[in-house]
């Protein structure tokens, strides 16, 4: 958020406070950037994915994910990511490319015909797998995920330890911790 804060800064001399910037974290960047006003979406986009890359070396994975990660592979658990980036900003997160063996499958913004909150991503990751809708557990901490999912069939986690809503987003469970998945 960060980044999209340094954007809009950069791209219109506004300064906007980070809270404000919370409904557009879950979306594709261009989305976020059409809903935010600006004329040429795709030039702040590509903006904000350079401040973004830039500003990488501030951002560190939530306590307790790798090790989550590891756990539930060791499990058979068949895991996977759904995300609102598009492929290029996925393949540049280094935490996201060191953990990629743990996912059999990966689908990003530009992967599905619509994105999130639609079910194309997430019926996409079950097209990819084979797996049953109703066998499905979407881990996710916006209501964008939410949404994502429960078209889709599936179960939803809310992970509290990342979401800017708490518990406020209806989901079959609330998660305090990456690990809590593990039971």
């Amino acid at each position: 958020m960060v980044s999209l804060q340094q954007t809009i800064r950069e791209e219109s001399g506004i300064e906007v406070p980070l809270p404000d910037l919370y409904p557009y974290f879950g979306i594709p960047s261009w989305e976020a950037m059409i809903k935010l006003g600006f004329s040429n979406p795709e030039s702040a986009a590509l903006r904000w994915e350079e401040n973004f890359q830039a500003l990488m070396y501030l951002t560190t994975p939530f306590d307790g994910v790798e090790t989550t990660l590891e756990q539930l592979c060791k499990k058979g658990i068949v895991l996977g990511v759904v995300t609102s980036r598009h492929r290029s900003e996925f393949n540049s997160d280094p935490f996201l490319q060191k953990w990629s063996s743990f996912f059999t499958c990966t689908v990003c913004a530009n992967d599905a015909p619509r994105h999130k909150p639609h079910p194309d991503p997430m019926l996409r990751f079950i097209s990819c797998t084979g797996a049953r809708p109703e066998n499905v557990l979407f881990v996710g901490d916006t209501i964008y995920d939410q949404q994502c999912g429960h078209q889709a069939g599936t179960a939803f986690a809310l992970a509290t330890w990342g979401s800017r809503n708490g518990d406020v987003i209806p989901a079959e469970y609330y998660l305090k911790h990456p690990s809590d998945l593990l039971t």
